[in-house]
């Protein structure tokens, strides 16, 4: 089929939920679908934009063909500043959409609204079906995120969000907390599909030693939190938690980049952290390798946060075969994944001498610590395997084939 992708996160962005966009773009053309992505610019997750002086580019990249339209990037978070992000998303995304190529099928992709807007009028246009695929619901993102102005608009996203999902085909969830929201807002329970996000696992490329030995970490026991670092993240607890461990051989390392970043780095030099470690991304082969070679990895997020998203570093953590704390609402999906894979210990968000306990028993504890990986790690192999998860997605677009046949 020929098959038309919205989505404002795409190659080469290697964190959040690009990866698996990109993942599900590629193996349909690998497959034998003739498959078309229209994005944006990469800029996450340190939001700067890679557009240069470009408004527009046209790439092939792994079989699948892009286009791209430049969109505003804010350097800080909040509702206004998100409002107008979305908004260039979705006149790049309507600007972008092929006039000479018509697909059978749209799949929009949704952390951004954009990418749902974007595949609703793309099927409108071309008077084909569309399903999306929710990596984050948005609705919920604004009321939880802690984003300046956020609660204010949540009515509004919440509903836009749940008239696309009612107008979809069909739409695919990667947390099944996503459920109950959906199907309040008027979703047919029938239309909902659970999908999953892989097990991203590259090789590391060095050893454990070799890592530990470049980053001068020693005989500490080391705690890495990997990946964005923003407003939903509330890493202010993990520094909270990292001043309560000064004193002890506990090394606390925040590896990736996001818009909080700058104030937590001063604010952990402001507080004599020196226990505190930022790190950059890490590009493939290096994210692995850091993660190979911490003690323990670490999800924080706000107490808020609760059936809006699943971190997608997850799957790697997972992965690593490294014992997981999580400071996390109980009721998250967040909680229940780790909780279904055995892989580590859940502590209240927003709790640091929770969060400092719990590192503390798995640095005591290193047979429990052991028993934690090998869980996690059995789990990314079976339950999160990528043939399990694309052959899902497999069958959702040849669902929405099947079922826009049916409805002309």
């Amino acid at each position: 089929m020929r098959i038309l992708v919205s989505s404002s996160y795409y190659w080469p962005e290697e964190a959040g939920s690009a990866p698996y966009l990109t993942g599900l773009a590629e193996h349909l053309s690998d497959v034998g679908h003739d498959v078309v992505v229209a994005t944006g610019f990469a800029h996450y997750p340190d939001w700067r934009s890679t557009a240069g002086r470009r408004l527009a580019a046209r790439e092939t990249h792994n079989g699948v063909r892009i286009i791209r339209r430049r969109h505003y990037v804010p350097r800080t978070q909040s509702a206004a500043h998100r409002a107008a992000y979305e908004l260039s998303l979705l006149a790049g995304g309507l600007t972008s959409l092929p006039r000479r190529w018509r697909p059978e099928v749209v799949v929009g992709t949704c952390p951004s609204l954009a990418g749902g807007v974007v595949a609703a009028a793309a099927a409108a246009r071309y008077r084909v079906p569309y399903g999306l695929v929710f990596q984050d619901l948005m609705g919920q993102a604004a009321e939880q995120s802690g984003v300046a102005g956020g609660a204010r608009v949540a009515g509004v996203v919440r509903k836009v969000e749940l008239r696309l999902a009612r107008q979809a085909t069909a739409v695919a969830i990667i947390a099944e907390n996503f459920r109950g929201y959906l199907e309040a807002g008027g979703v047919a329970p029938e239309r909902i599909e659970r999908l999953r996000n892989w097990t991203r696992r590259g090789e590391p490329d060095e050893t454990r030693e070799e890592t530990r030995r470049r980053f001068g970490w020693g005989d500490d026991f080391v705690c890495v939190h990997g990946g964005n670092m923003g407003q939903k993240q509330g890493l202010d607890n993990v520094l909270d938690a990292a001043a309560l461990l000064r004193g002890s051989p506990v090394r606390v390392v925040l590896v990736g980049d996001g818009n909080d970043r700058a104030r937590l780095e001063r604010d952990a030099t402001d507080r004599g952290l020196a226990n505190v470690e930022f790190v950059g991304l890490q590009g493939p082969g290096r994210w692995e390798a850091v993660l190979q070679a911490a003690d323990v990895l670490i999800v924080n997020q706000r107490e808020s946060v609760t059936d809006m998203s699943l971190p997608s570093k997850l799957t790697s953590y997972f992965a690593a075969g490294r014992p997981v704390v999580a400071a996390a609402s109980p009721t998250s999906e967040t909680a229940d994944e780790i909780r279904a894979a055995a892989a580590g210990i859940v502590v209240p968000a927003g709790d640091p001498d929770s969060l400092r306990g719990a590192i503390l028993e798995l640095r005591d504890e290193p047979e429990r610590a052991q028993a934690f990986a090998a869980s996690g790690k059995a789990y990314a192999e079976t339950t999160l395997s990528r043939a399990a998860a694309l052959a899902g997605y497999d069958e959702f677009v040849a669902r929405l084939a099947r079922d826009g046949r049916r409805s002309r």
